[in-house]
């Protein structure tokens, strides 16, 4: 079997289930050295077992990331680092969906987990995967940053205002797409590349605790995990892919919203969560 991943270690957010999963098994087959960022690690061991099954090595681990917790995203982004060992992926798979609340450091859940937390791991592990070069970062998006109509920096700061958690699920994912873009600039030239992918709508763990009637409608239509993850892996290892772009499900180039190509906006996301991070995890 040919396994052209052999010696490629790759960092994925929310391996042991949904859309990660899928895609860490793909991976595997392929031979990659994976390290699952997982908020339960007792849930994440069967599935480590099962990938190293796949993988045809023992070379796949858990480690423990709360998404929702800065101080758990620091910790796990140190665990990485003290491996002492080339990054070649890293992959900000795992989110939540259409759920209520707001996370430790008080921020509204979605955009605390599904950006903020990714955004410090990302920034917390950028040198080791400059020193990995080349190498690539993936986020995984969505669609339904088209309806997302700007980012509220006030309610960011709130809890979930809207009764189905969808309007922040959103600006959640517009946060991803302007992340993606905002890193691919800063990154040129540096031998890393980074690519946000919407893998469709998918009938994961994910939609959950989406209040029902939104829930029974939106699987409706919905794609396997097997088929949502395929935007994920063709940018974690294909050649045919530009940094900075949005891929989607059938792993071709799709357009974003005006709003995801506003630079501005972009750069104003970075700085203002480079500030809440700087400020939280201090010390």
């Amino acid at each position: 079997m040919i396994r052209p991943l052999t010696d490629r270690v790759i960092v994925i957010t929310g391996a042991n289930i949904g859309i990660g999963h899928a895609a860490a098994a793909e991976l595997a087959r392929r031979g990659a050295r994976l390290r699952l960022l997982c908020r339960s690690l007792a849930k994440a061991s069967p599935v480590v077992d099962e990938l190293r099954t796949i993988a045809g090595h023992p070379d796949v681990l858990a480690i423990e990331c709360d998404l929702g917790s800065l101080a758990s995203v620091r910790s796990a982004a140190q665990n990485v680092l003290a491996r002492d060992e080339p990054l070649h992926v890293l992959i900000n798979n795992a989110g939540v969906a259409g759920q209520r609340g707001i996370t430790s450091d008080g921020f509204e859940l979605q955009f605390g987990v599904n950006h903020l937390g990714h955004f410090l791991l990302t920034t917390l592990l950028l040198d080791r995967l400059r020193a990995s070069a080349p190498a690539r970062i993936v986020h995984v998006a969505s669609s339904n940053h088209r309806s997302a109509r700007g980012i509220d920096w006030a309610a960011v700061r709130r809890p979930t205002a809207s009764i189905s958690g969808v309007p922040e699920y959103d600006v959640s994912k517009l946060a991803n797409v302007l992340f993606s873009a905002e890193l691919a600039r800063r990154l040129a030239d540096s031998g890393v590349t980074s690519y946000a992918v919407n893998p469709g709508r998918v009938a994961s763990n994910i939609w959950q605790r989406i209040p029902w009637p939104f829930r029974q409608l939106f699987k409706m239509t919905m794609l396997t995990t097997e088929q949502g993850a395929q935007s994920t892996v063709h940018a974690a290892t294909s050649s045919d892919v530009i940094s900075g772009r949005y891929y989607g499900k059938r792993s071709t180039e799709e357009p974003v919203s005006a709003r995801a190509l506003d630079t501005a906006l972009a750069t104003e996301l970075w700085m203002r969560s480079e500030a809440w991070v700087a400020q939280l995890t201090s010390g």
